[in-house]
């Protein structure tokens, strides 16, 4: 596994998929990833109580060789970080609304620039260009991923591509059983766990269709079954529960993809949005 581009990110996204113990260990990573650049890893033992063995058996879980290479990389991470983004503060009970406003906003801006960093040109190209190509697109989502679910096939349909959302697993499933190669399913889960996506992807899957997976964790079971995986990055806080913290980095993702098809079918594109634009006129008024 080549060395992740920033190692709280990566931390962050495989929690979830972690021990107990390894789950411990990176806590405190997140908490304050200075700890382990500043630590030995005897003393970083004595920190986390946790032994040896383990915090090596951590380090490799996150794509390392041993703690010393976990320890150079959070070095980087930490001496590129702004003091800002190294301590986050999360939402207090009693927190006047200009500090509600000013962490809501940090957050947002984070959970956008993480995401980015995250995007692989050369993997959102192949899926622009496979959805490009469908004969019908699938988008399945729940919750607060229902709402960027139909927020994707809405833009899609905009521009004239034959998109459905579903957000019901009963009807996500008879969809799935009747997709045929070529077609594509783009899911979105936060956790990657939610079986009522799970589910019907995996069945698409088994019908021919190719799966694009949008989701916070990609060690999840949904990325385990998609062909693409494309990571959205959302802080959950104690006033930002994860789906509510990861919606404005998979929206950042499905504008993405939207703009990437526009470009890719612009002429098309350009005369359904015309088109479509002209046709909501009339609800209107002048």
């Amino acid at each position: 596994m080549n060395e992740p581009v920033n190692p709280v990110l990566q931390v962050r996204a495989v929690l979830p998929s972690l021990t107990p113990a390894a789950q411990a260990i990176a806590k405190i990573i997140l908490d304050d990833p200075g700890v382990v650049v500043r630590s030995t890893i005897t003393e970083f033992s004595a920190v986390s109580g946790t032994s040896e063995a383990t915090i090596v058996r951590t380090a490799r879980a996150l794509g390392y060789s041993g703690y010393s290479q976990l320890r150079f990389a959070l070095a980087g991470a930490v001496a590129r970080e702004t003091p800002e983004r190294l301590v986050p503060g999360d939402l207090g009970p009693d927190d006047p609304l200009t500090d509600v406003i000013a962490k809501v906003t940090r957050a947002e801006v984070d959970a956008l620039s993480d995401t980015a960093e995250q995007l692989v040109p050369e993997q959102l190209g192949e899926v622009v260009a496979a959805i490009a190509a469908a004969r019908r697109i699938n988008v399945y989502g729940v919750g607060a991923s229902g709402l960027v679910a139909a927020d994707l096939a809405h833009k899609l349909m905009r521009i004239g591509l034959s998109s459905h959302p579903f957000s019901d697993a009963h009807l996500a499933l008879t969809s799935a059983a009747l997709l045929r190669e070529g077609d594509v399913v783009v899911a979105v889960s936060c956790s990657g766990e939610t079986t009522d996506v799970i589910v019907p992807t995996r069945t698409a899957k088994e019908s021919g269709a190719l799966a694009v997976a949008i989701t916070n964790n990609p060690r999840s079971s949904l990325a385990q079954v998609a062909d693409h995986v494309l990571v959205s990055a959302g802080r959950e806080t104690a006033f930002r529960p994860g789906a509510l913290a990861s919606r404005i980095s998979q929206l950042l993702i499905v504008d993405c993809i939207f703009v990437g098809l526009a470009q890719r079918t612009f002429d098309s594109s350009e005369t359904a949005l015309r088109a479509t634009r002209e046709a909501l006129k009339v609800f209107r008024t002048r």
